[in-house]
C-alpha cells in the first residue's frame, strides 16, 4: 500500500506540477466564469466553484505533505551520509530531530566557527598582500641603479 501511494503521489505532483496542469486550472476557472451570467450567477454556480476548489486543495495538501516527507527524508539521510563518509563532525548527523533550542545553539556553534574560520581567512589574506607588497618592494629596489656620490 505505501508503495502504491508513494507511486500516486509523485505521478500527481508531477503531472499537477506542470505548466499544462496550470493552465486547465486556468481554463477551467475562465470557463466558469464566463458561465455565470448562463446561470444568472446563482448560488449554485458559485458553489460548483468552491466546492471544487475545497476538494481538490483538501486532497492536494496530504499528496504534496506526503512528497514533502518523503524529499525532506532522502534529502537527511544523503547528507547523513556526508557526514559519516567525510571529516565532519558526526554530532551534525540527525539533527532533524533536536528541540528547537538544541537547533539554535547548534546553529550558534556553527555562526561562531564560521566567523572564527572568517576571521583567519581575513588574517592569512593580509599576511599574503604583505608578502607579496614586501616581494615587489625587494624587486623594485633591486632593479633601481645605485648612485655613488663622488
Amino acid at each position: 500500500m505505501d508503495k502504491l501511494f508513494a507511486k500516486f503521489a509523485n505521478a500527481t505532483s508531477r503531472v499537477t506540477g506542470s505548466p499544462q496542469a496550470f493552465l486547465i486550472c486556468v481554463a477551467a476557472v475562465l470557463v466558469w466564469a464566463a458561465s455565470g451570467p448562463i446561470f444568472r450567477f446563482s448560488e449554485t454556480w458559485q458553489l460548483v466553484i468552491n466546492t471544487g476548489t475545497t476538494i481538490i486543495t483538501f486532497l492536494m495538501v496530504f499528496l504534496i505533505q506526503n512528497t514533502q516527507n518523503r524529499d525532506g527524508l532522502a534529502i537527511q539521510t544523503k547528507l547523513d551520509e556526508l557526514i559519516r563518509a567525510s571529516d565532519a563532525e558526526d554530532e551534525f548527523m540527525g539533527i532533524e530531530k533536536l528541540t528547537d533550542k538544541q537547533l539554535d545553539a547548534l546553529h550558534a556553534k556553527c555562526q561562531r566557527m564560521a566567523a572564527n574560520s572568517q576571521r583567519l581567512l581575513d588574517q592569512a589574506a593580509l599576511e599574503r598582500k604583505s608578502r607579496e607588497a614586501a616581494k615587489r618592494k625587494a624587486k623594485s629596489n633591486r632593479a633601481r641603479p645605485v648612485r655613488v656620490k663622488a
